[in-house]
């Protein structure tokens, strides 16, 4: 085929139907000619419901009347203010949802007769990476400025508690022991605080290493047993058979399990049952833990990732912050919590499965398998 014998209108179509953007091109009594597949994707009209439509069908309550203006300003002045520059807008959907968008402005002129093509961006994806980046460098700053803050503090409380556990240990006076026991208690708890402070703005660098998740659930229901215990509670592990491996920072996993597990046991003041359970679920590990208590109100379930929100008396709110937080810097994994009032609680944590070839022990869950304290 020679070159001349190419339809070079059918390679501009070709080019134009597939491209990223979207391509709305109307003549100048709004009446939509053209509308490409990324039109569609981004907007959710099929063309042939918008193909010799007004273009009002596309455009948002704010946008239509300014458009026409500008039509009609371009047909009779032939001054092109906004062809040629990119416009910022909030476009709206078929379903009726809002989004960013970015619009930029061609015109043409054929056999006398004009014709206006938009290129549309949807912006949502870019917005939402913006603020994620801006978030960060937000959290950076924040961060340095906890960790000095932090330790500034933290040296005369150290002081502070260490002379109050000295003073209990020699003085015989039993009010002043109570009020010097008070004393190291709140130095303790503040000093916890401190550190889910740190652990919540700071920023923190992930050790990531091969991780056989059951035996770190197993250290974890050695850890709590004992509690559980003194509170009546029925704890109970269990799950697959084999060695179920993941990549990822262990000890601020171990975090995020041991709080969920404890607030779990928290939430059952009047004992109950505990299970902490793991399967693999296709390429992912799936974490569940467990609990029958009371189980979060509607009300309280749209806060209960908000910094310092508690429903406990002594709670510091920064438990579920810290460790939502841990587990979304955890590259494919994902965090949630399912609750009924009245029915209980569920925390899940989904990890990317990995190769359990390397120095992880073969520990699996069957050793508690039914066993409970």
């Amino acid at each position: 085929m020679r070159v001349e014998e190419i339809d070079e209108l059918a390679i501009l179509t070709g080019a134009v139907e597939n491209t990223n953007e979207a391509f709305v091109t109307i003549d100048q009594n709004h009446t939509v000619l053209f509308f490409n597949k990324a039109a569609e994707a981004i907007f959710g009209y099929g063309r042939s419901e918008v193909i010799g439509q007004d273009l009002d069908i596309i455009l948002g309550p704010r946008c239509h009347e300014n458009h026409r203006q500008a039509v009609t300003r371009y047909v009779k002045t032939r001054d092109p203010k906004l062809i040629g520059h990119e416009t910022a807008f909030t476009a709206t959907r078929k379903n009726g949802d809002t989004f960013p968008a970015l619009i930029s402005f061609s015109v043409a002129e054929i056999h006398g007769r004009l014709f206006f093509t938009g290129i549309i961006q949807d912006m949502t994806e870019t917005r939402e990476l913006e603020e994620q980046v801006s978030r960060t460098e937000r959290l950076a700053a924040l961060g340095g400025i906890v960790a000095e803050i932090s330790h500034e503090i933290n040296n005369p409380l150290t002081t502070i508690g260490g002379f109050a556990q000295q003073l209990t240990r020699t003085t015989e006076d039993k009010d002043a022991r109570f009020k010097l026991e008070i004393i190291a208690h709140e130095v303790k708890r503040l000093e916890n605080l401190l550190g889910e402070l740190r652990d919540l703005y700071a920023p923190t660098k992930l050790t990531i290493e091969r991780i056989d998740i059951a035996g770190l659930l197993d250290e974890i229901y050695s850890l709590i047993r004992d509690d559980c215990q003194a509170r009546k509670i029925q704890a109970r592990l269990d799950g697959e058979k084999g060695i179920m491996c993941v990549e990822g920072d262990r000890e601020r996993l171990k975090q995020v399990l041991l709080n969920l597990a404890k607030n779990g046991i928290e939430a059952m003041e009047k004992g109950g049952n505990l299970t902490i359970h793991a399967a693999v679920a296709g390429d992912t590990v799936e974490i569940s833990i467990s609990d029958d208590g009371p189980g979060i109100p509607d009300r309280v379930k749209e806060k209960m990732f908000t910094p310092f929100f508690t429903t406990k008396k002594h709670g510091t709110g920064l438990g579920l912050c810290v460790s939502k937080r841990i587990t979304d810097e955890h590259p494919g994994c994902s965090f949630s919590v399912a609750s009924q009032e009245g029915k209980g609680t569920v925390a899940r944590i989904v990890l990317d499965r990995c190769d359990p070839s390397g120095e992880q022990g073969e520990t699996n869950l069957n050793s508690h398998q039914g066993r409970a304290t």
